[in-house]
């Protein structure tokens, strides 16, 4: 589990400029690559330039990134401002009416047009849009259950306006790439009766990358992906490897969800999917250039 696929060259080890990288990225062009931006490195503004430089440079040699943004912190923080109350429930934040257009506003406004704006800095062309936008994403209640802990029955748990995709219209993001420039998406979905739906942006950045068949899917957190029991990173994991982890407790909490998405989406079609610390600067290219790779790469 810790043999990288598809051996390159130690890139960036030895490169004294990312341009160097070009031939070496080139090998991608015309692929699509679906990332999920989101954690601390999008309250530094350092690790924002970075990052907006990389997606700015797969433009560059021809791969197509679209790039899916979380803002989770940031809602909770204007819902505070507001005196709004919130919850979770299995890590998902209840959203009625007015945390729903709370959401709605910081995701798809604040911070979708900074990131627009860092991708515009680095020399790039961007177009900030949501899943509302040409009805690009729609969304139903994602319906969950919870045993009650006294009669073990199985109860219903209302999460109010929060969201799955169940149908992508991919023909806005194929407009957007094929003009040259880079989508940023909100997680932010309509349903059949016009009602808005916030929706995990992992979820999010998952079935987009589903619906595109894109050659990869990066989450990028605040972890440096997934480790064994003695604290080491594994680069290299199956659908039946991630089954047997889970089971053995190596794989727990947060982690969890995360690789369901990642499972989810190599199993619809995506080539692979990484878990990656977003905090690194240059994840993406060092997963992709070097030998060892900078996460846990997830593929059947």
């Amino acid at each position: 589990m810790t043999s990288k696929h598809d051996p390159a060259p130690e890139l960036l080890a030895k490169a004294e400029t990312l341009t160097e990288a070009l031939p070496y990225m080139q090998r991608y062009a015309g692929k699509t690559f679906v990332v999920k931006y989101g954690g601390h490195a999008m309250g530094d503004p350092e690790l924002a330039r970075d990052f907006a430089e990389d997606v700015v440079l797969m433009k560059a040699v021809g791969i197509n990134p679209v790039v899916v943004h979380g803002g989770g912190p940031q809602i909770g923080a204007m819902l505070k401002k507001l005196g709004v109350e919130s919850s979770f429930i299995d890590g998902l934040r209840v959203t009625d009416a007015e945390t729903a257009r709370v959401a709605e506003m910081v995701l798809s406004g604040a911070i979708n047009k900074e990131l627009v704006n860092w991708i515009g800095q680095a020399g790039g062309r961007a177009v900030g849009i949501s899943g509302k936008d040409g009805g690009f994403v729609t969304a139903t209640k994602v319906q969950r259950t919870r045993k009650d802990p006294d009669s073990l029955i199985e109860q219903a748990i209302d999460l109010g306006f929060v969201g799955e995709p169940s149908h992508i219209d991919t023909a806005i993001l194929d407009t957007i790439s094929s003009a040259g420039m880079i989508p940023v998406i909100a997680p932010i979905g309509i349903g059949a009766g016009g009602e808005t739906y916030n929706i995990n942006a992992d979820t999010m950045a998952g079935a987009v990358a589903a619906a595109l068949g894109a050659a990869r899917l990066f989450l990028l957190t605040d972890v440096p992906g997934v480790l064994d029991k003695a604290g080491e990173l594994m680069t290299d994991l199956t659908p039946a490897q991630i089954k047997v982890l889970q089971g053995d407790g190596t794989i727990s909490g947060g982690m969890i969800p995360k690789l369901e998405t990642c499972v989810q989406s190599v199993e619809a079609g995506v080539d692979a999917a990484v878990i990656l610390d977003g905090r690194v600067p240059h994840a993406m290219l060092l997963e992709i250039f070097t030998r060892r790779g900078a996460g846990t790469l997830v593929r059947i």
